[in-house]
């Protein structure tokens, strides 16, 4: 008997459990969209980090955009910088890639980092306030009507 895996799923989305998009999303993944490796770390009720194994990348290799609650990360190197150069082996991939993850309303991110080979984007949740609920008197019945 084989295991079922859920992790799939989880990967694609950040702060909020919506199985049906989940699904969706998993079946729609392409077989090679695992590169780069990703963490997706969880920091508290309202921080969240993604992780992107970018070895070998610059930051002007790297491209961060939100559009519709779509996070995407793209990368490719811009320029051949191994001119001269022959590699007897060449186990760094750097070839290019774009990963997306759907984000919830609400969360917004608050910066990226490359360092040490790691691309780190950092998420969080802001939870507006809730207004306070107004309650208003009827001049006829004089008893509180809500809005």
């Amino acid at each position: 008997m084989s295991a079922f895996s859920m992790a799939p799923l989880f990967r694609q989305s950040i702060g909020f459990d919506r199985f049906n998009d989940l699904f969706e999303s998993a079946l729609r993944n392409e077989a090679g969209s695992t590169y780069p490796p990703y963490n997706i770390e969880k920091h508290g009720d309202e921080r969240y980090r993604i992780v992107i194994a970018a070895a070998g990348f610059q930051e002007s290799d790297l491209d961060v955009q939100v559009e519709r609650g779509v996070l995407s990360v793209s990368g490719g190197k811009r320029e051949n910088r191994s001119e001269g150069v022959t590699y007897l082996h060449q186990g760094i991939a750097q070839r290019a890639f774009k990963l997306s993850f759907r984000l919830v309303d609400h969360i917004e991110v608050k910066g990226a980092e490359l360092r040490n080979g790691l691309l780190s984007i950092e998420l969080v949740r802001i939870v507006p306030e809730r207004p306070a609920p107004s309650a208003f008197r009827s001049a006829a019945a004089g008893r509180p009507l809500e809005s």
